[in-house]
């Protein structure tokens, strides 16, 4: 009888034998070293369109327009932060492992879709209004 309940016990996600701290380790490690490589891009996206079209943008280069670029560095941020919802559900899943090996998928659908927005945003709503 004893033997059923541990067995139980250990396939529930949130018992005493299985801890979530696991989990949520793995997906810092997985997610911060990679939010690094996210940052990288959306900076070389931004750092590609200031140079390919300098003299457009050099008034927009004040301590005004870098406070702005630094609330849309956050914003790009806490997007990324999603993936954590996504993550740590499905590596509590029948499918974890399975989960795990095919991540990656999701960081790179994700940095995509940043890389289209950042050049959407800059194309569309910085772009014309600088003088």
């Amino acid at each position: 009888m004893e033997a059923t309940h541990s067995h139980l016990r250990a396939s529930l996600p949130n018992s005493p034998d299985r801890p979530l701290r696991p989990v949520f380790s793995d997906a810092l490690r997985f997610w911060e070293v990679r939010r690094i490589l996210y940052n990288l891009i959306l900076a070389a996206v931004s750092f590609a369109w200031l140079a390919a079209t300098w003299p457009h943008f050099q008034p927009a280069l004040a301590p005004h327009s870098l406070f702005l670029l630094s609330i849309l560095a956050l914003i790009a941020n806490a997007c990324y932060c999603v993936a954590y919802l996504v993550d740590i559900p499905m590596q509590l899943a029948d499918l974890g492992a399975v989960w795990k090996r095919y991540r990656w998928i999701l960081w790179l659908a994700g940095t995509l879709v940043a890389f289209v927005l950042t050049n959407y945003w800059i194309a569309d709503e910085i772009y014309p209004d600088v003088r």
